[in-house]
């Protein structure tokens, strides 16, 4: 408050100057929210200092399985079973039996007589193979207990024949290049380019015997031809 005076003797006028009243209160909300800013910032202090990061950790077990779960990645393998696909069995290719270009001669080497020529009936009636007389096999031979199978490597397709007469007698253990004197007994082979030195082994048995799976029905033959039978 100022004291006026205008020089005219009248009464002097007191001016009040009266205050807007914000200056207290803007000081005041000031210093409370200073206050409310520390404690805030203190209690943020404390909640990271006491265990904030396990706020932040992330389970390494889920993450990964998530990844997993994904198929993360071009290269992660595909488990999925398409159970649309049949599933097929399994199949045994069975090589095609040759039995021409080369004829085939039985030779008895076992102690059962007339063996040959009912071997050599069997593989010309039953097995389709063209068949020359039997003969038996040479003295020096004696008795096999196994059948061996020889084969003129001179003549083209004979190695083949051998080999389905092997098939067709339920398989042989020696099929070999025939030797420069055929085992038999005048040394010859008769024109055949297969040589059977029929063994113990098969020595009276049929084809379906030896080898059902290969053998033909059994043909009946009405008139057989009658051969001399000289091979023991």
């Amino acid at each position: 408050m100022t004291d006026g005076h205008d020089g005219s003797g009248q009464v002097p006028r007191r001016t009040t100057r009266v205050s807007d009243g914000r200056a207290p209160v803007s000081g005041a909300l000031a210093i409370v929210l200073a206050v409310v800013a520390v404690v805030t910032g203190f209690l943020i202090l404390r909640s990271i200092s006491d265990g904030g990061e396990q706020s932040l950790d992330f389970d390494g077990n889920a993450s990964s399985a998530s990844a997993d779960q994904a198929g993360v990645g071009d290269d992660a393998p595909d488990s999925t079973t398409d159970e649309s696909i049949a599933t097929l069995p399994a199949t045994t290719t069975v090589p095609a039996l040759i039995k021409t270009g080369a004829s085939v001669i039985v030779a008895n080497a076992n102690a059962v007589g007339g063996s040959a020529s009912a071997m050599s009936r069997a593989l010309e009636t039953g097995g389709g193979f063209t068949m020359v007389d039997p003969v038996n096999s040479s003295a020096t031979i004696g008795d096999l207990d196994v059948s061996v199978v020889y084969f003129d490597s001179t003549a083209p397709a004979a190695e083949t024949v051998a080999n389905s007469l092997a098939t067709v007698l339920g398989g042989v253990a020696t099929i070999a290049p025939m030797p420069e004197t055929p085992p038999t007994r005048d040394g010859t082979l008769n024109g055949a380019g297969v040589l059977l030195m029929l063994g113990n082994d098969k020595a009276g048995k049929t084809l379906a015997e030896l080898a059902p799976a290969t053998a033909a029905p059994e043909v009946a033959v009405t008139n057989p031809p009658i051969v001399a039978d000289t091979t023991g």
